[in-house]
């Protein structure tokens, strides 16, 4: 039994009021919310703080939590649902971001059941295998190391594990063992609490990376390795063109923009 709460905010510096953005004839977080479903999930709620979003989520029969508009970050957004829910202790929350149209519903089932599986983890959290250069050195791809039984050890934009010796002229030929982290995460809901309720650390502010908060307090946070990685979220308008060639080859029609 799992809960899917997908965190959407109206404001977003690249493209504002990407959730209503409209893509091959309906919403982005219709969308979104769609994948949810498809998970069987007991139970999806839209987490906003946003009028226009919750009408747009309520259009289309979606559940719709309203929360406040202090929240830094989407995670402390699902910390304030599961809270007004009454969410029990060992209740397993995904939290799937409002920008992930094409996440599989696979990969949203593959972390819930990683957690509930493991009784000694936290959180579970997905990846994917790194196959290429450009992506081990890009400081937007979030490097994880993990453990001989899949939990994580760090999370980092530096390219990590660095090959010592396998490095040419600055540059490193090899990059085995290193998996890409994917922003897909099952909390259990008292670990969502206590997550929520401590302030930002040092490598999390130093990385700008959200998840070494947990590993500062000794959490334990499995990593589910998934084959391909998901496709990316929207964050431009060139993603939501992207997108909608996608969308719109999947159901086969062009619907009007």
């Amino acid at each position: 039994m799992f809960r899917v709460v997908i965190p959407a905010r109206f404001g977003a510096a690249r493209l504002p009021g990407k959730p209503l953005a409209v893509i091959a004839g309906k919403t982005l977080i219709e969308w979104v919310w769609r994948r949810a479903n498809d998970s069987g999930a007991d139970a999806v709620i839209i987490a906003t703080d946003d009028a226009r979003i919750a009408a747009a989520a309520r259009s289309f029969g979606a559940d719709c939590a309203m929360t406040s508009e202090a929240h830094a970050s989407g995670t402390d957004r699902i910390a304030e649902v599961a809270r007004q829910r009454g969410f029990a202790s060992a209740d397993i929350i995904v939290n799937l971001q409002g920008d992930e149209p094409l996440m599989p519903a696979a990969a949203i089932v593959a972390v819930a059941a990683a957690l509930e599986e493991r009784t000694h983890a936290d959180i579970a959290t997905a990846v994917t295998p790194i196959r290429d250069l450009a992506q081990f050195l890009d400081p937007n791809c979030v490097k994880a190391l993990r453990t001989f039984d899949g939990d994580a050890l760090y999370f980092s934009r530096a390219p990590v594990p660095w090959p010592r010796d396998g490095v040419a002229a600055g540059v490193p030929a090899e990059f085995a063992g290193a998996w890409r982290h994917i922003g897909l995460y099952a909390y259990r809901a008292e670990s969502l609490q206590r997550f929520a309720a401590w302030p930002p650390t040092p490598l999390e502010q130093t990385e700008k990376l959200e998840q070494l908060r947990a590993l500062e307090h000794g959490m334990r946070v499995h990593l589910v390795a998934l084959a391909d990685a998901p496709p990316p979220g929207v964050d431009t308008p060139e993603d939501v063109d992207r997108v909608r060639a996608v969308l719109e080859r999947n159901i086969g029609a062009v619907p009007p923009r």
